[in-house]
């Protein structure tokens, strides 16, 4: 990072974290001076009458001096290998300025790309095997598409939409509800490095910040606001991600639902969608006629091109012997290898990440299709 482009950010977290500053109070006081900065420089009578003479939030950022904190977490952003893309630089989500309440800035850890062509794929945390296996297969199409798969990095739906892009070297993001350097949940923690060297993990919660439940909506409008369409697979009648349904809808996105079993009550939310008036898909081809009037993509790569047995280590290439079209424990499998319980979990996280094999519930494996 530049010395330019670190001070500013010094300002933006200012404004923000410091001296608690709205998104929308952000954005016009820096389209007023021109930057960050010369918001600090600017005397408070000039600062109340952008304010539309909101005189003592002006007296706040004109007498501002806990720069200490401001400086602990500029240090954070950096140790952490993240950054600061404010709503100003062109690497910012182009549809996220044109929401309610847009982020005046978010943390990112990998790289956003300006011109990408995102879809959100998301749903139920306690996903059937169905769900699963439908998630990843529209993933993988719709990165070899083009698309860039967005998700939210949860148990469930979220984590088979980013397994799928990541499976056929697509691009995806992770949209956190918690600080960057809170991984929730825990155990997606290879996840999370994986998307981050294929895409981006973003937040616009400070570090150290914990997954509260009332921070999950805000994350929902960003995954609806950055994408052009968003995929609802399993959802219960009080699902979170009939939030982000609803928000898209509010965002003019367009909204698609995935019909399940009709005794399931993970099909529930989803059937709602669809009486409310969602888009029924049955494969990614549905989605991208749908949207093909409003984006053009272009189909990246063919899929004899993808070669995920590539650069598996021998304890890797061990395991997936072990499994089969049948689902087979992951104990069996510690059993049969022979290896710590570690390393054989370990290899299994691999196996999925490169899309050679899927986790069903009750930590069940089988190759995938």
């Amino acid at each position: 990072m530049d010395v330019k482009a670190e001070i500013e950010e010094k300002y933006c977290l200012a404004l923000k974290m410091g001296v608690g500053l709205t998104n929308k109070d952000i954005i016009t006081l820096v389209d007023a001076f021109g930057s960050p900065g010369k918001i600090f420089e600017a005397e408070s009578k000039d600062l109340a009458a952008v304010l539309k003479g909101r005189g003592k939030l002006a007296e706040r950022i004109a007498s501002f001096r806990n720069w200490e904190t401001i400086e602990r977490e500029g240090e954070k952003v950096r140790n952490y290998n993240a950054k600061i893309v404010t709503y100003w630089d062109d690497a910012f989500p182009s549809l996220l300025k044109n929401i309610h309440d847009c982020p005046a800035f978010l943390y990112v850890r990998g790289n956003l790309e300006p011109e990408e062509i995102n879809i959100a794929l998301v749903g139920s945390r306690r996903a059937s095997s169905y769900g699963l296996l439908t998630t990843e297969n529209f993933s993988r199409d719709l990165s070899l598409a083009g698309f860039t798969v967005v998700s939210g990095l949860a148990r469930g739906i979220d984590a088979a939409a980013h397994r799928g892009a990541l499976a056929m070297k697509g691009r995806t993001i992770a949209v956190l509800g918690s600080g960057l350097d809170v991984i929730y949940p825990p155990e997606h923690q290879k996840l999370y490095e994986a998307i981050v060297e294929s895409g981006a993990v973003i937040s616009e919660f400070p570090f150290g910040t914990p997954p509260r439940a009332c921070n999950f909506p805000y994350r929902n409008r960003l995954i609806s606001g950055m994408s052009w369409g968003v995929v609802i697979v399993e959802a219960s009648e009080k699902s979170g991600s009939l939030i982000t349904a609803r928000l898209a809808a509010e965002q003019g996105r367009t909204v698609f639902a995935v019909p399940g079993e009709i005794h399931s009550p993970l099909s529930r939310g989803t059937h709602w969608l669809l009486r409310e008036g969602a888009t029924l898909v049955e494969k990614a081809e549905d989605i991208i006629e749908e949207l093909k009037p409003q984006v053009t993509v272009k189909i990246r790569k063919e899929k004899q091109d993808i070669t995920p047995h590539e650069g598996l280590t021998g304890k890797e290439r061990q395991i997936l012997s072990l499994i089969g079209t049948n689902p087979v424990h992951g104990d069996v499998l510690i059993q049969n290898s022979g290896l710590p319980a570690g390393e054989v979990m370990g290899s299994l996280l691999t196996l999925e990440l490169k899309g050679l094999i899927r986790q069903l519930p009750g930590k069940y494996y089988r190759r995938a299709e």
